[in-house]
């Protein structure tokens, strides 16, 4: 743990297994041919995080509980194939695993096994501390039981970033990672009033940067109380998947950040990552690297009111 990080990702490792299906939603059936093969590989929210800031040339350290499974060995061995620093602290109930269904379009629907978590797990303060003060910021999974390293997290002063992810805004689960944050990203999926929620992050937590974005839409950023959209990006090739678009946006912006951008520029980052992902099966596990997305940022378009 000695040495300085760039950015420590905290939770949201695990393995998808991957199922191509005709349509979504998928109406029932007894069953149907999968041409395409099922295939399961290592990369949740915090592996992707991980590997996207890792391309981009920050210095990544991820920490979470894995397994002593076979899913917690493709995760290890993701994060040795990338050269990124892991410290998995043994959770008995093993690996975390989820199946997504993706539609041709490109859209996904998860399904989470959360047998694979316990009420009264926890990371090691001791550990949560020593990596957090050996690092410039924390990127946080919404997973369990990273809400509980949040005070902790804050008391050693670092700046930190959370995604909720579909969050409607509502649900209390979402709550203190909104609140604790500095950045937050989240989906205007199921926002009924992206900007009311947006607004209200900022104003009852720390956060000085809100991210939502909206697909197709491109983005709504929310920084010193001004309120702007962030135009789609072009995808590099064609769009086949929208798995892990969401974490490599906040990859981007926070690469952006950190390397002393303004807000709009690290939005306009964040969308050249996001929308280079969808270019990426859901069967690999891949990122944008630093010299690609500065070409494709090198002439942004302004964002607009």
């Amino acid at each position: 743990m000695s040495g300085e990080n760039d950015v420590l990702v905290l939770g949201g490792a695990g393995v998808d297994t991957i199922v191509y299906v005709p349509e979504l939603p998928l109406p029932y059936a007894d069953s149907y041919p999968i041409d395409s093969g099922i295939r399961t590989r290592a990369g949740q929210t915090g592996d992707f995080v991980a590997v996207g800031l890792s391309a981009l040339g920050l210095r990544t350290h991820h920490l979470d509980l894995l397994g002593d499974d076979p899913e917690g060995d493709l995760v290890r061995a993701l994060h040795r194939e990338r050269g990124i620093p892991l410290t998995a602290i043994p959770q008995p109930a093993g690996t975390k695993r989820a199946v997504n269904l993706v539609g041709p379009d490109g859209r996904r629907l998860s399904l989470y096994d959360t047998s694979r978590a316990h009420a009264d797990d926890r990371l090691p303060e001791h550990t949560v501390r020593d990596l957090a003060a050996s690092s410039r910021h924390v990127h946080v999974a919404i997973t369990h039981p990273c809400a509980q390293a949040l005070p902790a997290l804050r008391e050693t002063g670092v700046t930190l970033s959370t995604d909720l992810h579909d969050w409607d805004g509502e649900n209390p689960y979402h709550e203190p990672f909104a609140h604790a944050a500095d950045i937050v990203f989240l989906s205007t999926t199921a926002l009924t009033d992206p900007e009311r929620t947006m607004r209200r992050i900022a104003e009852r937590g720390s956060a000085r940067l809100v991210v939502a974005t909206a697909g197709a839409e491109g983005a709504h950023l929310l920084a010193d109380g001004e309120l702007c959209h962030v135009p789609t990006v072009t995808p590099p090739a064609p769009v086949v998947d929208s798995n892990g678009a969401g974490d490599a946006f906040a990859a981007g912006f926070l690469f952006g950040h950190l390397t002393g951008q303004p807000p709009r520029r690290c939005a306009l980052y964040g969308a050249v990552a996001g929308a280079y992902a969808c270019t990426v099966p859901s069967t690999e596990t891949d990122a944008i690297t630093r010299d690609e997305l500065l070409a494709r940022a090198a002439e942004p378009a302004p964002a607009t009111r």
